[in-house]
């Protein structure tokens, strides 16, 4: 499996080195390739494993390092030591076929260390380490959720997710799905779906109700690929356009649905998302809150008398669930809260959390707010 190995190294090394999205990348370095499709699953493996569990695996190559690797090197040593920690690959395999794909000048060091990782114990120093999280993220969620719940859903997103595929053929994360069924809308029912790309809800929307559906997104590349999705789907319900949701384009009172599915940390879609983790930052969270409070104060005009808001972000933070419920209460206390959703969702303030422990799912927060 060297080939395999190699790949997952270079696809890595893109992450790392150029900022490609592993989501991305790997899907087209595997399409490039001529490997067998357990190969392909073992690559997949590979470079998801080892990007979740990056923290772990340098903690666990750097007791040996005196000096730090190139990011070729690192790579490598990642790999290697993902194998012997996490997936249960034999030593001697695992060292001998990670070796093999090394840079030639340092075969003998990532021999050496990899020989010590696998000798030496499993025993990170701390919850962040052992999670393979930044000290923020584990710091916000436990603070957040308390420590239990926090730990729970950091530990289950470090599982790889399940893929759920719609009758339809589009593969949608079921809490996605779900929330798209909490809009509700009707045959002949008006919604506008005002971060819409690259258009899940929007179709599953429309497929499921009849509804009409204006689903819109800022950036013209994420709306093109949000009109393909459309296409394929045969979506006829769903017309896209590319549209700033702080400035929508329609009339006052135009909508009985506005969904605002909006931008966020997305701390709720980790195991999806492996990389990201190691991109967002700290100050994301304040930044982004304040635009999803832009966003639903943007939102509520466009409702008819007895219209509903919804809406959803794919975190977990307080200041991005909570803090736009509260946002809401105060700016625009003639929103009446619908009836919370069942289980599994969890009631949190007026609306829904629901964490990835508690459904095998992507981490949620709904609201659903009507119009008097």
């Amino acid at each position: 499996m060297n080939d395999a190995r190699a790949l997952a190294v270079d696809v890595l090394v893109r992450v790392g080195r150029d900022g490609a999205y592993a989501n991305l990348a790997l899907p087209a370095a595997l399409a490039r390739s001529n490997l067998s499709e357990r190969d392909r699953g073992f690559v997949t493996e590979l470079v998801y494993g080892t990007l979740r569990m990056q923290r772990a695996c340098d903690w666990l190559v750097d007791r040996f390092v005196s000096k730090p690797p190139d990011l070729v090197v690192r790579t490598v040593l990642r790999v290697g030591a993902y194998q012997l920690a996490y997936m249960g690959t034999a030593p001697h395999a695992a060292v001998s076929e990670t070796v093999a794909i090394a840079p030639s000048h340092a075969r003998a060091f990532v021999n050496a260390v990899l020989r010590k990782v696998a000798a030496a114990p499993l025993d990170p120093p701390d919850d962040a380490t052992r999670l393979s999280y930044p000290d923020w993220i584990v710091d916000r969620v436990v603070a957040d959720l308390g420590r239990d719940d926090g730990i729970a859903a950091l530990a289950h997103m470090n599982r790889a997710p399940r893929v759920h595929t719609r009758p339809d053929g589009y593969v949608q994360d079921e809490a996605s799905g779900w929330v798209a069924d909490l809009v509700d809308a009707a045959r002949g029912t008006r919604v506008a779906d005002l971060c819409a790309a690259p258009g899940g809800k929007a179709t599953r929307i429309a497929a499921i109700s009849g509804a009409f559906v204006a689903a819109s997104d800022l950036r013209a590349a994420r709306v093109r690929t949000m009109a393909t999705n459309v296409a394929a789907l045969a979506a006829s319900h769903v017309h896209v356009l590319v549209a700033d949701a702080r400035r929508p384009p329609y009339r006052d009172e135009s909508f009985e649905r506005v969904l605002v599915d909006a931008p966020c940390s997305g701390l709720g879609v980790l195991r999806r998302r492996p990389d990201a983790r190691w991109r967002v930052q700290e100050e994301d969270v304040p930044r982004l809150a304040a635009l999803q409070a832009e966003l639903v104060d943007a939102a509520v005009p466009l409702l008819a008398p007895g219209g509903v808001l919804v809406y959803g972000v794919c975190t977990i933070t307080r200041a991005e669930t909570l803090g736009i419920d509260d946002h809401l209460a105060r700016v625009h206390p003639d929103l009446e809260p619908l009836d919370q959703p069942g289980a599994p969702w969890r009631s949190s303030g007026r609306g829904g959390l629901l964490l990835p422990q508690d459904a095998d799912t992507d981490g949620m927060f709904v609201l659903r707010l009507r119009r008097a």
